[in-house]
């Protein structure tokens, strides 16, 4: 699956460098990673408001709306400043449980002067996500970040 990474990745910035609007940036990439990746059952965004994350365009079942900081997968990532992979999100201390059929969970802290927040990648597999995962969503946000700058 990894050897099919570069060409998502080619794909992606050809979809959103025509586009530089956060909204639409933001739902075109959920959608396109959640149709092309395999055993991916939510993948979307969260953006920071005050002390909690807000729910951002994204694919899969309804969501959890308002997650604390520092709480949850996504509070921690995002607290931290750092990529959080959990191979099996019952073994998370404080994991939030918005889909009972997540397994394993991805997610990539942003930060920038327009937007702060995550993007949050569930599977219904444990240890879906590794190293090359992790590589792979930290340059899909690269991406979605470029294309929010008008250059």
């Amino acid at each position: 699956m990894s050897e099919s990474y570069p060409l998502l990745l080619k794909q992606l910035e050809a979809l959103l460098s025509v586009e530089h609007d956060l909204q639409a940036n933001a739902a075109n990439l959920s959608s396109f990673l959640y149709h092309n990746l395999e055993q991916v059952n939510w993948l979307g965004f969260y953006y920071q408001q005050g002390e909690e994350l807000v729910l951002g365009p994204f694919h899969g079942q309804p969501a959890c709306t308002r997650l604390q900081i520092g709480q949850g997968v996504c509070g921690t990532a995002f607290a931290n400043q750092a990529t959080e992979v959990v191979d099996d999100v019952h073994a998370f201390a404080g994991h939030v449980a918005c889909d009972a059929a997540s397994e394993s969970e991805i997610v990539v802290p942003f930060y920038t002067e327009q937007i702060n927040g995550v993007l949050d990648v569930d599977s219904p597999v444990k240890n879906r996500f590794g190293t090359a995962e992790k590589t792979f969503f930290e340059a899909a946000v690269e991406v979605f970040l470029k294309s929010l700058t008008k250059d």
